[in-house]
């Protein structure tokens, strides 16, 4: 089987869920940076858009495909893909460092959405050895790099929102030794149980992005035409010889 699958210019790895997470550790007991891209259909249109992003894009270590609908692209091109959304395998990031006692981190959301994800790990998981913590409203991003550089996480979560969050890591991978980062989005507010998950039906029938959308309506704006337009762009990129 192919190791990974080019998609109008950028790359997805072909990995299962457990491929990736095995990877991530084992990157992590050699001591290697990594950067993990939960990519999305606005992320690639971005790219197009942006070379600073493609270039971060193109020089991730780990992408893997979190959206519906970069599936979707890659079944257009005959491979059926596994989905792995970012929230469920950030998840297993976590349970993973308590596993292992590795140091964790984690930047982004509102103070309170933060704090209330925290008190709930405590109880999830007694033995999270979290290193550093700070949430995403500050001014002084060299502060906060260079925070991140003395706590010397081994896996870092960012929850900043893209292309922020992948700025932010690309940039770490500079400055820490044996550390795994990934843009989460918006995986804090669920952590803390701000926002709610989609039902397991609509997760397994590839919806998750319509339930939110609707209950969230802002997204929809950004949803549309990005949506549309990636996937138009897919069906052509897969006839393409």
């Amino acid at each position: 089987m192919k190791k990974d699958i080019n998609l109008q210019g950028f790359r997805v790895d072909l990995k299962s869920f457990q491929e990736a997470l095995d990877y991530t550790f084992e990157s992590i007991k050699e001591g290697k940076n990594i950067q993990i891209v939960t990519i999305n259909p606005e992320m690639i249109q971005f790219g197009k858009k942006n070379s600073d992003f493609k270039k971060i894009l193109d020089e991730a270590e780990l992408i893997v495909p979190d959206g519906v609908g970069i599936k979707i692209a890659i079944k257009l091109k005959g491979i059926n893909q596994e989905q792995i959304p970012g929230v469920d395998f950030s998840k297993e990031l976590i349970k993973l460092s308590e596993k292992y006692n590795l140091k964790i981190g984690f930047l982004g959301a509102k103070q309170e959405v933060l704090d209330k994800m925290l008190e709930k790990f405590k109880e999830e998981f007694p033995n999270l050895n979290v290193v550093y913590a700070q949430n995403g409203y500050f001014n002084d991003k060299n502060t906060v790099l260079e925070e991140i550089k003395n706590a010397q996480p081994q896996i870092l979560l960012t929850a900043l929102g893209s292309p922020k969050q992948e700025e932010i890591n690309y940039k770490l991978k500079e400055m820490l030794q044996g550390c795994a980062t990934i843009g989460v989005g918006g995986s804090f507010d669920v952590f803390a149980g701000y926002v709610e998950r989609a039902p397991k039906i609509w997760q397994k029938m590839g919806l998750e992005w319509l339930y939110r959308t609707i209950k969230q309506p802002q997204r929809f704006k950004r949803i549309f035409p990005t949506l549309p337009l990636f996937l138009f762009a897919s069906i052509i990129d897969s006839v393409k010889k």
